[in-house]
């Protein structure tokens, strides 16, 4: 974890937010490389969930709604964690991060034994004031998840896009929890990113479709984000570690740095949203179901992630440290479709100006199709490390016979062979390239010396 904190800020993927203050715990700043590769996670997300699906529709609610959408949804009585405080050097955690009773637990800041209180619930929802008076009739809360979002405009969504069962309702957006012990980087945030998608079901057709949510997600971070299979996992809830809203929820996990935790969630969550806010509102919930001939209220299926969350995933499991002759290699193996610039563009030489003005008209082409950069502030050898342990899967050198065949060599970053393609074709053939075409190169690439 430690080095994918450094290189995280060294190379501008995560800052911690407000720095130059001391920062703050639980909140973090994406850097120039950073907002690509998470906006580029969430582009993967929406485009699998939504643009490649007939029976999901997308949706953007609002971060602060009516105090009533979490009175009614049992959030405000009930959406805590248990937090233990220590009499002694007055930091809080959460309870069920610690094993055994208080009294017997050394205390995870000052060691002390004995001096930890005993538990109690702690609200994780943030609470602001809406308008010019701090009164308790403008009381409301900044959302701790997006799912409320959907659920009270089911029925807005179900009637203007005309939907029969199943179908879904998906969301990327802000949330925000105020966690007692926020920690390991981004794993654990009090602001943060997720995607959520509520999938509407018959209530008979329930198992059925948790069970293919289950499978469906599991899959797209193996075959879709490229995450290693051996580190994932399927847990299922024990019914005492159950949310107040859900029948039953598997989590996908991932052994992280820190343990096998969870990665993303998929919960069961019946009628009880729907349920809850059509007698809260007084407002109609039920749709018609076809098959059955019957008004009624769906069950619904929730995958839920968070992004940076997801983040921290791939930048870990693409991490890699090689030894190529004799020294140290530091890459993301991310996949094209992820990696936050696609090509990096540099002269074998930065002295010949006619090379640095091909480069930089190649870069400027290849803009127009795909995120890329230029670079000629050092020599190849470092240039090509540099573009390797930011996760870019190629790289264009311009030599001195790109002069006279009007040629250019691609790179590619995890097998550090090469393939010369002539200038005209280079921009189609990156671009193929990116979108998952075969590798041709053979020739590996020169050392760092030459």
């Amino acid at each position: 974890m430690d080095l994918i904190v450094s290189l995280a800020k060294r190379r501008g993927f995560v800052f911690p937010s407000s720095e130059i203050y001391g920062g703050m715990a639980g909140f973090w700043d994406y850097g120039p490389l950073g907002v690509e590769l998470k906006n580029n996670v969430k582009a993967a997300w929406w485009r699998h969930m939504v643009q490649l699906r007939d029976d999901i529709v997308g949706l953007d609610a609002a971060i602060v709604m009516n105090p009533r959408v979490w009175e009614v949804s049992g959030h405000v009585a009930g959406f805590s964690d248990p937090m233990v405080d220590c009499r002694n050097c007055k930091l809080r955690f959460r309870a069920d991060d610690l094993k055994g009773p208080p009294a017997e637990i050394a205390c995870p800041n000052c060691g002390n034994r004995g001096t930890l209180t005993e538990a109690r619930q702690f609200n994780l929802m943030f609470s602001t004031h809406v308008g010019p008076l701090e009164e308790s009739a403008s009381v409301a809360y900044l959302r701790p998840e997006t799912a409320q979002g959907i659920f009270v405009n089911f029925a807005n969504v179900a009637t203007t896009t005309r939907r029969k069962l199943p179908f879904g309702i998906a969301q990327v957006g802000k949330s925000f929890r105020n966690e007692i012990t926020p920690g390991n980087f981004i794993f654990r945030d009090r602001e943060f990113e997720q995607m959520e998608m509520e999938f509407f079901v018959h209530p008979s057709q329930e198992e059925e479709w948790f069970a293919y949510w289950v499978a469906e997600r599991l899959r797209w971070w193996t075959d879709e984000i490229g995450i290693g299979a051996e580190r994932l996992r399927l847990r299922p809830h024990d019914p005492d570690e159950l949310s107040h809203y859900s029948r039953q929820t598997t989590d996908i996990e991932y052994a992280f740095p820190m343990g096998w935790s969870e990665l993303e969630g998929v919960a069961d969550r019946t009628d009880y949203d729907l349920k809850a806010h059509a007698a809260g509102s007084g407002k109609s919930l039920t749709v018609f179901d076809d098959a059955s001939g019957e008004h009624l209220l769906p069950f619904a299926i929730e995958p839920a992630m968070g992004v940076d969350r997801a983040v921290l995933t791939v930048l870990l499991d693409a991490y890699e440290e090689q030894q190529v002759e004799g020294e140290k290699r530091v890459v993301l193996h991310l996949r094209p479709s992820l990696a936050p610039i696609k090509v990096a563009v540099m002269p074998l030489l930065r002295n010949r100006p006619e090379l640095v003005e091909m480069g930089r008209r190649l870069t400027g082409d290849l803009k127009a199709r795909m995120p890329a950069t230029y670079d000629d502030t050092a020599s190849i050898g470092k240039l090509y490390r540099r573009q390797d342990e930011i996760g870019t899967p190629f790289c264009v050198t311009i030599d001195v016979e790109s002069l006279e065949d009007g040629a250019a060599t691609i790179r590619e970053r995890d097998s550090m062979t090469q393939e010369r393609v002539a200038m005209a074709s280079l921009p189609a053939r990156l671009a193929d390239l990116v979108a998952g075409a075969a590798w041709q190169g053979a020739q590996r690439e020169p050392t760092a010396e030459a």
